[in-house]
């Protein structure tokens, strides 16, 4: 085993055990030895894109491609870091390439999806879904992510089912729970809402958002000061919730509450 190969393997083993920063010294000498080490430059950049770091992580998917222009991993990855960065239209150019190379790779249709959708290319969105689902059929995630899609068309009810199937294939799918109770919402159902709204906080307590949503079942039903404590929860855990802020404020002006 050379000098390069053993610095890439220890980086590996850092990168399963979540320790990205040393990681990415131990692809740092490994690219020292070996400047043309392609799946070094592709791990390096998949450690810093879990660092958050995104346009560093795009340099090296660039390199990694640079060195090998037929690895679809790194397309689909520099899609993510892109996407992750509100570069939707950039980031679906490279899960394109993902397909062309890569036609039954599932994820690089979901991640596609995704992108589409927050360029409100809902209906679009919708076939790379079913898609990423005929390939992988338990494909929890992208079934709560067709679901997102026909909510935004106000397919209510259809979101819904996509949801049940998300939570059936995951039953800690905290998004698909808080998802279904947001389409629940939009139908009047109210109660069944809050349900799935409680479920979610179960999975994530830490889910700002769920708490607001939660709060607005709450208000509608007229439980005013239940949902003030759910928007205030809201606000607790995350202080940038200009939603719940002015949830708040509309329901301390409103009803006089504190």
């Amino acid at each position: 085993m050379s000098s390069s190969e053993k610095y890439y393997k220890e980086g590996i083993n850092y990168h399963k055990e979540r320790k990205y920063k040393e990681a990415i010294e131990s692809f740092d000498k490994a690219i020292e030895l070996d400047p043309n080490y392609s799946n070094a430059y592709y791990n390096r950049g998949v450690s810093k894109e879990n660092l958050g770091q995104y346009k560093e992580a795009i340099k090296d998917y660039d390199k990694s491609i640079e060195l090998d222009t037929n690895n679809s991993d790194a397309y689909n990855n520099r899609g993510i870091a892109k996407y992750n960065l509100g570069q939707y239209k950039e980031a679906i150019k490279d899960y394109d390439k993902t397909i062309e190379l890569d036609p039954n790779d599932s994820d690089a249709y979901n991640n596609r999806g995704i992108a589409k959708k927050n360029l409100g290319l809902y209906e679009e969105a919708i076939k790379d879904y079913n898609k990423a689902i005929e390939l992988k059929p338990n494909y929890s995630d992208a079934y709560n992510n067709r679901g997102i899609a026909k909510k935004n068309l106000r397919q209510y009810e259809e979101a819904i089912k996509d949801y049940d199937k998300a939570i059936e294939l995951d039953t800690n799918n905290s998004n698909a729970y808080n998802n279904r109770g947001l389409a629940k919402g939009n139908l009047g159902q109210y109660k069944e809402a809050i349900k799935d709204f409680d479920k979610s906080i179960e999975l994530n307590p830490s889910y700002s958002d769920v708490y607001n949503n939660r709060g607005v079942s709450k208000e509608n039903l007229g439980q005013y000061k239940d949902a003030l404590k759910d928007y205030k929860k809201a606000l607790e855990l995350d202080s940038n919730n200009n939603i719940a802020k002015n949830n708040i404020k509309n329901l301390q002006n409103k009803y006089g509450l504190k």
